[in-house]
């Protein structure tokens, strides 16, 4: 696969899960849900910068 499919499909990835958190246990909780979004996103970044980056 190209390589730019490969970022749009991971980033749509990280985008459902994000989304599925949120509305699975932090509805309306603000800071908790900002907080784990950007949790979520340094994961996911940490993940791409040790595997999916090139050498």
């Amino acid at each position: 696969m190209k390589p730019h499919v490969l970022a749009v499909l991971y980033a749509v990835t990280m985008a459902a899960v994000i989304l599925g958190v949120d509305f699975a246990f932090f509805r309306n909780r603000f800071w908790e849900r900002l907080t784990v979004n950007l949790g979520i996103v340094l994961v996911f970044a940490s993940f791409y910068l040790r595997f999916f980056r090139r050498p």
